[in-house]
């Protein structure tokens, strides 16, 4: 039984501030600072190759001292209004009903909230009473791709149902104004906000790129790299300097045996819809690929118009790459990274 990606969309936080316009929000954040850190901020702000960030809070509100439960707060309030818009809109372009969805998976990492995202929208949009829930809170940047592989799996063992994946991040929720770390700093200028809906089908008459496969990938001893510590003030920051390192040295295990199993190297791929974890990774992983002839076009393009949307942001990708109206029969492999230390990579025929 095949299961197809019917449609991606995507849905922006209503406030968002250039590169530029955010440098004045730094002197004052920075004030007291040494002058030599404080030029240090700006020129990772100024290189990290993102030219605008959306946000769910205005700038002024995420530069402001609040309390963990204030923030987490407006989390939960822009994150249902967001998981909202982004799902009816996702239906709409698919001219599905909400009446159709059989499963339901949302994805979120960058706040708490219990009941989970996915039950306000059943009141919300009057999803069936038997739709089935599955909210994902802890894989981080990799959830996106792994809300696709959970669906795919129940899709695969149940003929023709739907399936609805959601994402919905605020790595600006996460900010700590008393933090000046690298971890926090170097985050603040890759991470921005953004939301991201793909249905899924196992109907025969539902048209997408297919799913050929999909596998998870497990660094060990990798633990300490990736993830948020949750302290009294909120969620702080967890990264590693070394990520992307880790992630070059573990490149070829990642992708070829994947891609063996499946009959296909890499020259076989036409689209590569990548993650973009942040300028250093997608640096690295250009590297590895250029002299195969492959880009990662797409990526750079999305990371620098609306930064780092954690587990969202790849959907934003294959978005683009859905939009292009791809060759028929053309492959593509979906890859993104989380905590854990974790891989995640689908292989699509559109």
């Amino acid at each position: 039984m095949s299961v197809k990606i019917k449609t991606v969309v995507k849905q922006l936080p209503k406030y968002s501030r250039t590169t530029e316009e955010i440098l004045p929000f730094l002197d004052a954040w920075l004030l007291g600072q040494e002058d030599r850190f404080i030029r240090k901020v700006k020129k990772i702000f100024e290189g990290a190759a993102v030219d605008k960030r959306y946000s769910i809070m205005d700038p002024i509100e995420v530069f402001t001292k609040t309390s963990f439960e204030e923030r987490n707060d407006i989390y939960i309030r822009e994150v249902i209004d967001l998981g909202e818009k982004v799902l009816l809109k996702a239906l709409q372009k698919a001219n599905w009903k909400p009446e159709d969805l059989d499963y339901i998976i949302t994805v979120s990492c960058t706040g708490i909230m219990i009941p989970s995202l996915d039950a306000y929208l059943i009141n919300t949009l009057n999803l069936r009473q038997d739709i089935v829930r599955l909210p994902v809170t802890e894989m981080g940047c990799a959830a996106g791709i792994s809300g696709i592989i959970y669906a795919k799996n129940f899709l695969q063992a149940n003929p023709g149902k739907r399936a609805a994946v959601i994402a919905v991040e605020s790595p600006t929720a996460t900010f700590q104004l008393d933090d000046f770390s690298m971890a926090n700093i170097v985050s603040a200028a890759i991470f921005g906000d953004g939301a991201a809906c793909a249905l899924l089908s196992s109907h025969e008459e539902d048209e997408g790129p297919e799913i050929l496969a999909e596998e998870m990938y497990h660094f060990y001893d990798a633990i300490h790299m990736m993830g948020f510590r949750l302290t009294n003030s909120g969620l702080q920051m967890i990264l590693d300097i070394e990520v992307p390192e880790k992630i070059a040295t573990h490149f070829p295990a990642i992708i070829h045996p994947f891609l063996e199993k499946n009959n296909l190297k890499i020259e076989d791929i036409d689209h590569l819809i990548f993650h973009p974890g942040g300028k250093k990774i997608i640096q690295i992983v250009e590297e590895l690929f250029s002299d195969l002839g492959k880009n990662i076009d797409e990526t750079k393009e999305v990371l620098r118009l609306y930064g780092n949307m954690s587990s969202a942001t790849v959907l934003y990708v294959l978005e683009r790459i859905m939009d292009s109206n791809p060759k028929k029969g053309s492959k593509g492999l979906l890859l993104s990274f989380g905590p854990g230390f974790s891989a995640q990579r689908v292989l699509l025929q559109f």
